[in-house]
């Protein structure tokens, strides 16, 4: 399956997927903090078409979030396959850019799989903190038909009421690099 074309969403509408999503689950990478929990995406529609991204997670009672722009890869097609560029450090100004291919989002906008060029990340998205036991498995068999080692998946705990602000981690950088690959 791995050598399988990935299948990604065409015609993409920017303007509904924009907004906040919550991690229901993901392929941890070896840097994303054992205790995260709460992670979410907001993304917001700039006036030039590109995205701006602010990922937050938070891990010992800390917040950490990282701010990047999401934008077509190709700008002439109609995939939703998406860079984001992230600058870790404005110390060293050097972007960092990973892809985010929107492989599956239903009609109402309101779940989501994305993906990346290597099939090494992965992650279920949901407007809400917390999906259907159903629903999620049905995402995961997507995400399976699509080539992805499944088995790897995390599930990212939720609270109930998601927490807003908090305390900041200075080193709140390290756990987005599960984005990367």
């Amino acid at each position: 399956m791995a050598g399988k074309e990935q299948q990604v969403v065409k015609g993409l509408d920017l303007k509904r997927y924009t907004g906040r999503w919550y991690e229901i689950s993901s392929i941890p990478k070896f840097f994303t903090p054992k205790d995260a929990k709460d992670t979410r995406a907001t993304y917001t529609l700039n006036g030039d078409g590109t995205v701006h991204v602010l990922n937050e997670t938070f891990s010992d009672g800390k917040r950490s979030s990282i701010e990047g722009t999401a934008y077509k890869a190709d700008p002439k097609s109609d995939e939703a396959k998406l860079k984001v560029k992230f600058i870790i450090s404005p110390l060293v100004p050097i972007p960092v850019v990973g892809d985010y291919w929107v492989l599956y989002v239903d009609a109402d906008y309101q779940v989501a799989i994305v993906g990346n060029a290597n099939r090494t990340s992965l992650w279920i998205l949901s407007r809400k903190s917390h999906l259907d036991e159903k629903i999620y498995n049905d995402l995961v068999e997507k995400a399976k038909e699509q080539g992805y080692d499944v088995s790897k998946l995390h599930k990212t705990p939720q609270s109930d009421t998601p927490p807003e602000g908090g305390p900041v981690d200075p080193k709140g950088v390290r756990w987005f690099k599960s984005f990367l690959g």
